[in-house]
């Protein structure tokens, strides 16, 4: 009797033992994922994942999950605080009829998208839609070919969009931003935004800066201010769009300051609101606001 109660013991401590190490696994601080990867794998560095939503499950919140090698590892789900890298490979997201990255996390969660190729194949609706969390940080991603927006930032509460070092072509909207409650901010850093058909930046609301970037060859619209929002354009070109820059709402301000404005159809529109240039701007003839006492050049 003692014997049988003693292995029932060390089986059950066995048991115990097995379960947290598969915890543990699921777990992981960094994951793996590989073209020739399987799901049904640990995500580990010798036992890769083959998809991102595969290895999201079993990685832990801060956690990374990094591409061994080339491939196409699909579409995801992010509710947790996480970094996707795709440095030094091929990461490709092809998100044909659907969204490529949703994003619905947690009030103080981070996520960082690096260095991720995001198609969606002349079918797909958005490429990264940010509904809910802290802060998003995209970094040298590719963004194309999606039938609605590039990225889609819809909130209910306060967030933080930035994107540094990034392509967003071929999608009807580049970047659009609105929020419903709380404060909500963007920054695009050395952005390229070109293709769209109804407009490259539409802020409906927040405030967000684009340095450094550039806004051409844009069907309709440069840069949308619209509602309470404010953009302000620095070091930044934008050419070659059906209008370069415009507000449409009493509350909507555009400020301009060392940015080029030349080869739009229009150059600047105020239905409603204020554009201001801080008179260190290139802004081509004709390519003004007719409005001269609400644009300041």
């Amino acid at each position: 009797m003692t014997k049988i109660r003693l292995m029932f013991n060390a089986l059950a401590v066995l048991g115990v033992c097995l379960f947290c190490g598969s915890i543990a696994q699921a777990q992981a601080t960094r994951t793996w994922v590989s073209g020739v990867g399987d799901d049904a794998n640990p995500c580990s560095r010798t036992a890769p994942c083959k998809t991102f939503a595969g290895a999201i499950s079993k990685t832990a919140a801060c956690g990374e999950i990094s591409v061994l090698d080339p491939g196409g590892f699909g579409v995801v789900t992010i509710t947790k605080s996480i970094t996707i890298n795709g440095d030094g490979t091929l990461a490709g997201i092809l998100a044909a009829g659907t969204n490529g990255i949703i994003i619905n996390a947690g009030v103080n969660d981070v996520v960082t998208l690096r260095s991720l190729s995001i198609n969606g194949a002349c079918t797909g609706l958005n490429g990264i839609r940010y509904l809910a969390g802290k802060r998003v940080q995209v970094e040298h991603c590719s963004i194309s070919n999606f039938t609605q927006k590039g990225i889609d930032v819809n909130l209910t509460a306060s967030g933080r969009l930035d994107v540094i070092n990034t392509t967003i072509t071929n999608t009807a909207d580049g970047v659009t931003m609105t929020n419903s409650a709380g404060t909500m901010h963007g920054a695009l850093f050395n952005v390229r935004i070109n293709g769209t058909t109804n407009a490259a930046v539409n802020m409906l609301s927040g405030a967000l800066t684009i340095s450094d970037s550039m806004v051409t060859n844009n069907t309709s619209f440069g840069l949308i201010a619209q509602g309470g929002s404010t953009i302000t354009a620095e070091r930044t070109v934008i050419s070659h769009n059906g209008t370069g820059v415009t507000t449409n709402n009493g509350a909507a301000n555009v400020l301009l300051s060392n940015t080029i404005i030349n080869n739009n159809t229009t150059g600047i529109s105020i239905v409603a609101g204020t554009v201001r240039s801080f008179l260190n701007n290139s802004i081509a003839p004709g390519q003004g606001a007719p409005n001269a006492s609400t644009a300041q050049q």
